[in-house]
């Protein structure tokens, strides 16, 4: 397969407490073209870290090392120039060049335009539970047409709905705020493409869900909304970032297979983020496991869950109970 990016020797630190902190330490690893690849691990393994830097949305505070490469046959409609340097994480270096020719680098720096990431702006929502998330522009050597814009070439699901939808404004603008950017699509036509999303996404009235605010809708609902807003622009890179740990098992089942169809569809890549390693089993053809900021093991799904090299992987697939495992107490023949 045609690799999507590459990423070698990724080192992320953040500040606390006065002190810095590793999140990830030297992580090297490659992420195919139309692949569903995982990321697993416990809290505070770095997987999301992982996630946010790809996506370029690191804290500003953030120190980073290593380098993130893209691959790019060509990718969607040219972004306003005032967001285009805005697009890789606050330091190290990520370049990008098309098949065929030689690569673009971007060099380490600092400065230039600061901006919040926000869709109305065309970029991809940085809403975080933590508030809104800034990064460090780099100066760039690559065409601008040739580097990965988030909102437009890299979709991005975050774990709770509530913290990334905007809750003045209804959830018809919203998404086409993202197609009317990206796309340069007439405020109609972005409205349309908005309804027909949300019928994609099986959200049961369309019409109505389009002038609804996200407080009006079910936690299911707004994950729903979420997506569609994620994949309004055609990205090749879908990232979900524990995009179904806030829901319920049912409603969980149902996100999952939403995304694996709209991932099939679009023929987009899919970066999954979870602690969950049976539920991105289910999902994904290849699972990156990370510990403590460390990439610990990397395998096809069938790898990794028939024979798992790593304790820490054999650890979290023994920690895991099916709905078909013998029930607790008759395990340890306790009386009823």
């Amino acid at each position: 397969m045609t690799a999507l990016l590459s990423i070698r020797d990724l080192t992320v630190t953040y500040r606390r407490d006065g002190s810095q902190v590793a999140a990830l330490n030297h992580v090297s690893l490659d992420v195919s073209a139309g692949e569903r690849f995982a990321i697993i691990g416990e809290s505070g393994s770095g997987k999301s870290t992982l996630a946010l830097a790809i996506a370029a949305l690191l804290p500003r505070s953030s120190k980073v090392g290593g380098s993130i490469e893209w691959f790019l046959l060509s990718f969607g409609a040219k972004a306003p120039p005032s967001v285009l340097p805005d697009i890789s994480p606050s330091r190290g270096e990520i370049g990008s060049f098309a098949v065929g020719s030689p690569p673009a680098t971007l060099e380490n720096g600092e400065g230039g335009v600061e901006s919040a990431i926000s869709p109305l702006e065309g970029e991809m929502s940085g809403r975080t539970e933590g508030g809104l998330t800034e990064r460090k522009p780099l100066k760039s050597a690559a065409k601008p047409s040739h580097t990965p814009l988030g909102g437009r070439d890299i979709g991005f699901v975050f774990q709770d709905p509530s913290a990334s939808l905007d809750p003045v404004m209804t959830v018809g603008e919203q998404i086409a705020e993202v197609a009317h950017t990206h796309l340069g699509l007439t405020w109609s036509q972005s409205y349309a493409k908005a309804k027909a999303l949300l019928g994609r996404v099986r959200l049961p009235d369309p019409d109505a869900a389009l002038r609804a605010y996200p407080h009006q809708l079910s936690g299911g609902q707004k994950q729903r909304v979420a997506i569609a807003a994620a994949i309004a622009a055609g990205p090749k890179l879908l990232i979900a970032d524990e995009a179904t740990s806030a829901l319920d098992t049912i409603v969980q089942a149902e996100i999952v297979a939403l995304i694996r169809q709209l991932v099939a569809e679009d023929g987009m890549t899919l970066l999954f983020v979870s602690h969950d390693i049976a539920l991105a089993a289910e999902l994904a053809e290849r699972i990156a496991v990370f510990r403590h900021g460390e990439l610990v093991e990397l395998g096809t799904t069938a790898q990794i869950v028939a024979s798992p090299r790593h304790a820490y992987t054999r650890a979290l697939l023994n920690a895991h109970l099916g709905l078909d495992a013998e029930p607790l107490l008759q395990q340890s023949g306790a009386s009823r």
